[in-house]
């Protein structure tokens, strides 16, 4: 979760490093002791950065040194904290506002495994058919297990047109498939509706970028004009975004003063609440669709609308990412990526780690895996443990289940959730029409 970007510029590397340390040891609190302990510890460094560089074997780049130094130093804290040189900083600036190049692939660390949050809509990843909990377990044949998250972003990233084969590891399966995929100009629509007739109009989220909340505008705007009474609000497989953009599109759908979500840090000032400013929508009856691939921003949005009884929440339980990253920009045009807090719904729940529970669960039906026989289970342990038995190359299997874990569907003849959606909010309307109103908005005390 990205919030706004703090302008503060560090001077020189080591210096950088120190700031760093600093924070994670309590900062100014430990006072001069802290400052010296962390110089101290800066003296190995600079003993060990002095000997590689004059006995290592070969020659050694000291810029990849402090960068592997810096990108060694934020693995230890969590997956979603990394560094960025300054290629992949400009690529991270670029994807929030709505345009970058790649394969349209949300994914993150988990179980030290490379993990698919969820494929982008209309990206080569989805079209590919990458689904939410897939595991890369490769990329062009060097496996993942030990890779930092924006190495792997690095190298799934390219030139358009280029192309870039990834090894897949899905549940079911004993072993993993190729896939290969050509990079594109990735520009993201984040905001796609259709009317569904009766009264009943459909908008999803694909992620939360820059322009998330104009685009929800106008789509709403659309809905009042067709003469539209009740909202279903889709947000499978949104793997998050921007966090002021999660506020405002929360924000749409609140009255004025309810909490939206909170931050906690170690700092005082990552301890944030933000609160809706603006009820513009009409009370419409609404329902919100998520699932495992619901993450970060549209966790925020799930947990605010269902703490204040706003919306009915259905589909699965989200994938639980809870945390808030800062991004600082470096004086050499590298990017740092923070973790400095975590964040909780209007009745305080962390859903860090857990998700969001619906109100109504409604699994999507999947066929029957075939049971692994004790060879192919025995495999299959081999690979999560990050092993390398012999492959099996399954080129031919790219293109099976292209349907599942796609984020376009908006056929309820398809659609099982989105058809128990609009039965919600038909049977809602029924009530209201016979005097007893449905008490979707009912308020929530935080």
């Amino acid at each position: 979760m990205l919030p706004a970007r703090k302008d503060s510029r560090w001077k020189g590397f080591i210096v950088a490093a120190t700031l760093v340390l600093l924070i994670l040891t309590g900062g100014v609190q430990h006072g001069t002791t802290a400052i010296e302990d962390t110089y101290e510890k800066l003296k190995v460094f600079t003993e060990i950065l002095s000997l590689v560089q004059a006995n290592y074997v070969d020659d050694v780049n000291s810029k990849e040194l402090m960068y592997g130094a810096v990108k060694g130093m934020l693995e230890t804290l969590d997956p979603h904290s990394s560094f960025m040189p300054p290629e992949a900083f400009k690529e991270m600036q670029i994807e929030t506002q709505g345009t970058f190049g790649g394969l349209g692939i949300e994914i993150t660390v988990k179980d030290r495994l490379l993990t698919v949050v969820a494929p982008i809509e209309g990206t080569p990843a989805d079209k590919a058919g990458l689904q939410p909990g897939d595991r890369i377990v490769k990329i062009e044949g060097q496996i993942t297990k030990d890779l930092t998250l924006m190495d792997a972003v690095r190298r799934l990233r390219g030139p358009k047109g280029s192309k870039v084969t990834i090894s897949i590891l899905r549940e079911g399966r004993p072993e993993p498939f190729d896939v290969t995929l050509v990079r594109e100009v990735i520009e993201v629509h984040s905001v796609r509706q259709k009317d569904l007739g009766d009264g009943v109009f459909y908008v999803r989220i694909a992620s939360f970028q820059e322009r998330t909340t104009k685009d929800l505008e106008r789509a709403l705007d659309q809905a009042k004009k067709n003469g539209s009474t009740a909202l279903i609000l889709d947000l499978r497989n949104d793997p998050g975004g921007l966090l002021n953009q999660a506020v405002a599109v929360s924000d749409m759908f609140l009255d004025k003063g309810q909490l939206i979500v909170y931050t906690r840090g170690r700092l005082k000032d990552q301890d944030l609440r933000f609160t809706a400013e603006q009820a513009g929508f009409p009370k419409w009856p609404m329902v919100v669709l998520v699932n495992g691939g619901s993450a970060s921003a549209s966790e925020i949005v799930a947990g605010a609308l269902q703490d204040w009884k706003r919306a009915v929440i259905l589909g699965t339980k989200t994938f639980g990412k809870g945390s808030v990253q800062t991004v600082i920009p470096l004086s050499d045009g590298s990017g740092l990526r923070l973790t400095t807090a975590k964040y909780f719904t209007p009745k305080g729940r962390s859903i860090h780690g857990s998700g969001i529970t619906p109100d109504i669960v409604v699994e999507i039906p999947k066929p029957d895996p075939k049971p692994l026989t004790p060879a192919e289970q025995q495999a299959r342990d081999q690979i999560l443990q990050g092993k390398t038995p012999r492959e099996q190359k399954i080129g031919d299997q790219e293109g099976e289940g292209i349907e599942v874990g796609r984020r376009d569907v908006a056929d309820p003849q398809k659609d099982i959730q989105l058809q128990r959606a609009i039965e919600i909010l038909k049977a809602t309307r029924i009530l209201e029409k016979n005097g007893a109103p449905a008490k979707m908005e009912t308020k929530a005390s935080s």
